[in-house]
């Protein structure tokens, strides 16, 4: 499969040995081009990668590639230590401050946490690798010494990249080895217990490895078996459990088009495509269905990616347009089905009021709410600042029906 022509704006450009290279960049991330581009190898150190990633520049990597993963990791922990070092308390100037700093709100907690990852992201995407590929298969390979095979790793996730299969193309080492990890993810499968069967993650879709908020759609009762929505399917994993127990059509929307073929390629792999059916949509498909199902990010906060916005929602919008639009795609006496988090009440970024007024003013009201609590493993991590508020989160189903006037 060959990838959209590259255009001049997706090149990058570095000199090495007197002569003007070019490759085609590659971000699934959307990272930008980088302008300025070194070339280094081995004998780099974590602390001039450090300085170059500082300021900004992108370091071409074509040392030995065992080595290249080595500095990413000494790169992590620099990077770490300095930040630890610069919000120390001991090197606070005033008492006040000190104070300050000791009475942190969860909500601030939390956006210190998320304001310090990104510089710390940002920098270790700037250590680059380059990708050829071969001329008769196609394939990709890293030209470095002791590099992996990558090829299928490399289609899995920059197959509709401009460009792909031809030439040469330039990529950050950090997206790479997080492209081969959810390959991996993808050749072995995630185990549902609810679905009783697997969930092929495709790159850029959100594993469905925190199993609360589907076993609550496996036990909640099912208001009609004859059509249901899917509002932002993901891999799928929803409005497949939805056709297992019984409903003999669903349709699942969502506006990634990584999402839809995920969500398709499920429904292929579990023998349901007459069932249930993918396609690419802002929100509601046409018509109405007596369930309606949305499972939306659970986090208010920006998503600068396709697999935060499985965990980010800006200002709640999709959780608004949801219950906003739901009345009007609901036949009568149907059900919406909202299941959501109250972690971000817990942190203070919403509270549980705004969600009920906002149920209130879109002319719907609560039939039941099950709960659950999470057992995935950040539950019970002491270490993690934000524990006090993981360790009282409760996933809830909310059954929604239209007022009645």
């Amino acid at each position: 499969m060959t990838g959209r022509p590259a255009a001049a704006s997706q090149l990058v450009t570095w000199e090495h040995l007197g002569v003007t290279h070019r490759a085609m960049w590659w971000s699934t991330n959307d990272r930008p081009v980088p302008r300025r581009v070194i070339v280094v190898d081995d004998r780099l150190t974590a602390a001039q990668a450090v300085k170059h990633a500082s300021q900004g520049t992108a370091m071409l990597w074509l040392g030995d590639f065992q080595n290249a993963r080595q500095m990413l990791g000494a790169m992590g922990r620099r990077i770490t230590k300095s930040g630890r070092a610069r919000a120390d308390r001991s090197e606070l100037n005033s008492a006040s401050e000190l104070s300050e700093a000791s009475q942190l709100s969860d909500a601030e907690e939390f956006y210190r946490i998320r304001q310090a990852r990104a510089p710390r992201s940002r920098m270790l995407s700037l250590i680059l690798v380059p990708l050829t590929f071969d001329e008769t298969s196609g394939t990709a390979t890293l030209p470095l010494p002791r590099a992996p095979e990558v090829g299928a790793a490399v289609h899995f996730g920059y197959r509709d990249q401009p460009g792909f299969g031809d030439g040469s193309a330039v990529v950050s080492l950090q997206e790479l080895t997080g492209v081969q990890g959810a390959h991996q993810w993808f050749v072995t499968g995630v185990d549902v217990p609810a679905l009783g069967a697997k969930i092929h993650p495709h790159y850029g879709t959100f594993m469905p490895t925190r199993h609360e908020y589907v076993d609550l759609v496996a036990r909640a009762p099912l208001p009609d078996r004859s059509l249901a929505f899917d509002i932002g399917t993901g891999t799928g994993v929803l409005a497949a459990l939805l056709v297992r127990r019984g409903v003999a059509k669903v349709v699942g929307t969502d506006i990634h088009q990584r999402a839809v073929d995920c969500a398709n390629d499920t429904f292929a792999r579990l023998g349901i495509r007459e069932s249930a059916e993918a396609r690419l949509a802002d929100m509601f498909p046409a018509g109405r269905a007596p369930l309606i199902v949305c499972n939306p990010p659970w986090l208010p906060g920006s998503a600068a990616t396709s697999l935060d916005a499985a965990i980010y929602d800006p200002g709640s919008t999709m959780l608004l347009q949801f219950l906003e639009g739901l009345p009007q795609h609901l036949t009568d006496d149907g059900e919406g089905w909202l299941i959501i988090s109250d972690l971000a009440e817990l942190l203070g970024l919403r509270s549980r009021q705004m969600l009920l007024d906002a149920i209130d003013r879109a002319g719907l009201r609560v039939i039941d709410r099950l709960d659950t609590t999470p057992t995935h493993g950040r539950v019970s991590d002491r270490s993690d600042a934000l524990h006090a508020a993981r360790a009282r989160e409760v996933t809830s189903l909310w059954r929604l029906g239209a007022t009645r006037w």
